[in-house]
């Protein structure tokens, strides 16, 4: 095990030039996925098509973006398993690893052939219990969108394996590039066909964006020397059976994540037309800022802690999430503060084109608002998730995660049927439940270790306080700008956008340095001795 011992001078530049490698490419790869979503905003708005498009969606994106995405159980527990076996990176694969490869490539392929059947064969009945409160002609359209989209349910299983052979390996631009794909199939496609012809050209478009990101990924991956052999040890190799348990649970993990999607379509699908669509915007534009930070620091930090864990450093694993969720928690409380002030500034500009009116964009603010306040407990949750991993433990965050399905029935019941929240509704209990996924899990690791989340959150009850007043003077010189300023719609949006953000970080960061919040204190140093030795 000393092989893969790598000492802490070796680590921490590595992790911060992977981060910024990461977060530069997935801001290129949201900023055309942003593009992507104004072209669909723009040719469908949020009408039944894109509704029934979005919809069947959920059930292939289970596998090409819960399951098979970067940080899905499929990435993470080839990242899990493999970083052990694989001491020296420079080598090409040995036997047994290239045997691990093809045992776990084959029973992927077969459970997601198997399914994919399943789904091509009932999508009307599977999408009539999903959508029940939907009509007749959405779950028709809905139905017929999913039969086309079902080869991605075989794609993301593979592509997850992919992905995490990549990181290992430290290839971290091709994984982060790959949805980038997707996005540039789905626009040719929309814009290239005629407009009554536009029924299933996203379903199309999205199959085509999927097969294209397995080919782009599959030349690298048999440059560093694996190939797929008949091989199916699926009872006697035993890394196969640690790669079992530990993704079993974290698929049943996801899965569930997948059901509260479902419990969500099926209280939306009552509320109005254009609803689940503009939850699905929110949750793009919340995923934007949010997925750059996850993305960012996990990724590089993930084959650490599993290295960590199996080289016993619990300390190093104390002092790697600690600092690396306050850095995430430092980024996100601007955010939040952004979103709160300027969230519909953003959406109007981004989106209100086209047959995207004005009652859209405020439905997708709606849903932005309450999913905002997330953010804390989402990177929390997310991060701690990765330290179960390493242990090799997706057992934990299964249960908790099933335990939540309750929980989100009954808050969806009491926001949306009874006290008629609306669109609102659905992404407040959205944020309820990470909450509680992420206090649940944050208390149970400690029968593992005990991560002594004192400084963390001594630091993150400064930075709450610093975003409370930076919050307040954002909202008055909002509402200034507001009265002052009369141009038309982009010009104005982008001014006002770019004078609360500046207004936003010019309050917050001295607020934290003076409150000597540490996270602020080593930027503002780090940035002081590049200048001096520039």
């Amino acid at each position: 095990m000393t092989d893969t011992v790598i000492t802490k001078e070796d680590k921490t530049p590595g992790v911060l030039k992977a981060a910024w490698l990461i977060a530069v490419v997935t801001i290129v790869s949201k900023l055309i996925g942003f593009v992507r979503d104004i072209i669909i905003a723009n040719y469908y708005g949020a009408s039944l098509v894109s509704d029934a498009y979005y919809y069947a969606y959920q059930i292939p994106s289970l596998s090409l973006i819960l399951l098979g995405g970067v940080g899905g159980p499929f990435h993470s527990a080839t990242v899990a398993i493999f970083s052990k076996l694989i001491p020296n990176l420079k080598d090409k694969p040995s036997e047994e690893v290239n045997k691990l490869y093809s045992t776990f490539m084959n029973a992927t392929i077969i459970f997601f052939l198997i399914l994919s059947a399943i789904i091509f064969l009932f999508p009307k009945q599977i999408m009539g219990l999903i959508i029940s409160g939907g009509s007749a002609e959405m779950i028709n359209l809905a139905a017929a969108h999913l039969k086309i989209m079902t080869p991605l349910l075989v794609i993301g299983g593979i592509v997850g394996i992919y992905y995490g052979i990549l990181i290992i390996y430290r290839q971290f631009m091709l994984p982060n590039l790959s949805p980038i794909v997707m996005s540039l199939a789905i626009i040719g496609v929309v814009i290239a066909v005629p407009n009554d012809q536009k029924g299933y050209a996203l379903a199309i478009a999205t199959t085509i964006g999927a097969v294209l990101q397995l080919v782009i990924q599959y030349p690298n991956i048999r440059k560093l020397g694996y190939r797929l052999r008949p091989n199916f040890e699926f009872t006697t190799n035993p890394y196969f059976k640690e790669i079992c348990e530990l993704l079993f649970p974290a698929v049943l993990s996801s899965t569930v994540g997948q059901i509260h999607i479902y419990v969500d379509m099926f209280f939306t699908s009552s509320i109005s037309e254009g609803a689940w669509t503009a939850i699905g915007y929110a949750n793009r534009i919340f995923q934007f800022p949010v997925g750059i930070l996850v993305t960012a620091f996990l990724v590089p930090l993930f084959p650490i802690f599993a290295r960590l864990v199996a080289d016993k450093d619990y300390d190093g694993i104390r002092n790697y999430f600690n600092k690396g969720v306050g850095v995430l928690f430092f980024g996100a409380i601007p955010i939040i503060i952004g979103i709160l002030v300027v969230g519909m500034d953003a959406v109007r500009l981004v989106f209100e084109h086209g047959v995207f009116d004005s009652t859209a964009t405020f439905m997708v603010t709606e849903a932005l608002w309450f999913l905002s306040v997330s953010i804390i407990p989402y990177v929390f949750r997310d991060s701690i998730t990765r330290v179960y991993y390493s242990f090799n433990d997706s057992a934990t965050p299964f249960v908790v995660a099933f335990s939540s399905i309750v929980l989100k029935l009954f808050l969806n019941w009491i926001l949306i049927s009874k006290m008629h929240f609306g669109i609102g509704g659905i992404t407040l209990s959205t944020s309820l439940v990470t909450l509680f996924n992420a206090v649940v899990l944050g208390v149970l690791i400690t029968k593992k270790l005990n991560m002594n989340y004192k400084s963390l959150f001594t630091n993150l009850l400064k930075m709450i306080i610093s975003g409370i007043i930076t919050l307040g003077v954002c909202f008055i010189c909002a509402s200034e700008i507001d009265k002052l300023l009369h141009l038309p719609m982009i010009p104005f949006e982008i001014i006002k956008i770019s004078l609360i953000a500046i207004i936003c970080l010019g309050i917050y960061i001295p607020l934290n340095l003076l409150f000597k919040m540490e996270y602020a204190g080593e930027l503002f140093n780090r940035l002081r001795a590049k200048i001096l030795r520039k």
